[in-house]
């Protein structure tokens, strides 16, 4: 028995190696944005370089793929058509794990860089990151375009082709601009390299989104202290409306 494992170990031996020729070494301009009371944006440089213990494999060349993605949420579009005269709801499906932010760089354009079905296993382009689910409807795509088309609108969801730059098919970059109406949560960075359309090596590493200052403060009374935030904002809006009656008291008695 000693003896199988041993014959099976050197067999494998070589293609656990040749699965290792290329790896990826990345590192990102920052690892956490702080969302602050001012805040409009971020952009976040993604670099890195290809370890290979042998000499560049000829033929194929080497493509890069690179995405960020934000924590899921589940999301319910609705159709709205035309009946008996009024506009009304007709279908609704539910987006069980929409991203709420996802943008993907490529080194060139995307179907060029990988195969439907890498796309498939490793969930990279933008249709492939949305699972839709619940009500069954002929229409069920539409409701995933309309998902992507508003996203997209608004900044959150990205496509960007060519936007790697390689060198020598060793050293690679890319920058992402993070929009203003982020969501705060734990996002992925990931990066792909691929062959021939198919997947050789991919990384991992984790982005952290947060409040600071007085929008954590803000956020953390919200959804923790609900009662104390109703009352607080409550309190603040009498004040405020005092204070405007107060002025405008004080201008018709100066008048």
């Amino acid at each position: 028995m000693k003896q199988i494992l041993l014959i099976l170990a050197l067999l494998l031996a070589p293609l656990a190696a040749a699965a290792q020729e290329e790896t990826v070494v990345a590192g990102l301009s920052q690892n956490e944005v702080s969302i602050t009371a001012n805040f409009n944006g971020s952009e976040i440089l993604i670099f890195g370089a290809v370890e290979r213990y042998t000499p560049v494999p000829e033929g194929n060349p080497l493509e890069v793929i690179i995405t960020i993605e934000g924590p899921d949420r589940p999301v319910t579009v609705r159709r709205m058509d035309r009946r008996y005269g009024i506009w009304m709801n007709t279908e609704a499906v539910e987006v069980d794990a929409a991203p709420t932010f996802y943008a993907v760089a490529t080194t060139n354009p995307f179907r060029e860089v990988i195969s439907d079905t890498e796309d498939l296993r490793h969930r990279i382009s933008i249709p492939r990151a949305i699972r839709a689910v619940g009500t069954e409807t002929e229409h069920q795509r539409d409701f995933t375009d309309a998902v992507i088309r508003i996203r997209t609108n608004e900044d959150l969801y990205q496509v960007l082709e060519g936007a790697v730059t390689l060198r020598n098919e060793t050293l690679f970059n890319t920058s992402f601009r993070m929009p203003a109406n982020l969501v705060e949560g734990d996002y992925t960075a990931r990066i792909f390299l691929t062959r021939g359309r198919e997947v050789v090596s991919s990384y991992e590493t984790a982005i952290t989104v947060r409040k600071v200052g007085l929008e954590r403060m803000i956020y953390t009374l919200a959804h923790e202290r609900p009662l104390v935030y109703g009352l607080l904002s409550l309190a603040i809006a009498i004040a405020a409306g005092w204070l405007a009656s107060a002025v405008f008291r004080y201008i018709r008695m100066g008048g």
